[in-house]
């Protein structure tokens, strides 16, 4: 478990300088960016979320959740259903999974979007918004579940999972940064790249392979350990 005093200070000693060199601004920027290489290398549980909205019967686009693309980043899936009694086409709380296609897709399979019905297909449209076809025919509930990129750690956030979680990793990740600010020796900045790497796969391993596996159904993770020929 590391904290956000904690990192800064690791930062500081690591690379054998002080706060004339660099500023609490300065390290907030490294710990700013190894946040997002870790969001944007790293599938884990923590960065989903969800959110729900109502559809507009005979309109296509739905605005996303979050203030895309900061706190908004990809779908993993969608649903839309009807929350309450009979709507559209749909049974109470019966279930509609989206699929994924191209925008392209959507305007060749459903050329005239004043005409409606029960939504089959979305694509992403641009940065804030999906569309969806069919054209919705009633006013659905759609629920999103998507990744979100956390709270950063910061002298008001003290902790975050990862900080919790996989505290050398985050310092990896900051330190590479440092000593490309730094101008450090390359040797320094390949030590603690590679250090960031061995790391991310532990981390990787353990959410992304035994987390999402079930031991019955999938078997144990096992990981072949090279041993010398006797």
């Amino acid at each position: 478990m590391t904290t956000y005093a904690e990192l800064t200070q690791q930062i500081l000693d690591y690379t054998e300088t002080d706060t004339n060199v660099l500023t609490s601004t300065i390290t907030d920027d490294f710990i700013e960016h190894a946040e997002m290489r870790l969001f944007k290398e790293l599938d884990l549980d923590v960065y989903k979320k969800n959110a729900t909205a109502t559809l507009t019967s005979g309109t296509s686009f739905v605005t996303l959740p979050g203030s895309s693309p900061l706190d908004f980043s990809t779908i993993r899936f969608a649903v839309i259903y009807s929350s309450s009694g009979s709507l559209g086409g749909l049974t109470d709380n019966e279930r509609v999974v989206l699929q994924k296609k191209e925008a392209s897709f959507l305007s060749e399979y459903w050329p005239n979007r004043s005409s409606t019905g029960i939504p089959k297909y979305y694509a992403n449209y641009d940065e804030d918004s999906i569309i969806l076809a069919p054209t919705p025919n009633a006013a659905y509930t759609i629920d999103l579940e998507y990744n979100a990129l956390p709270t950063g750690l910061s002298s008001s956030n003290t902790t975050t999972w990862i900080s919790n979680n996989a505290p050398a990793l985050l310092l990896y990740a900051c330190l590479v940064e440092a000593f490309k600010f730094l101008k450090g020796p390359d040797n320094l900045t390949q030590m603690y790249q590679q250090s960031y790497t061995n790391a991310l796969q532990v981390l990787a391993q353990e959410q992304m392979g035994q987390r999402r596996r079930d031991e019955h159904k999938d078997g144990v993770v096992r990981i072949p350990i090279p041993s010398q020929q006797p």
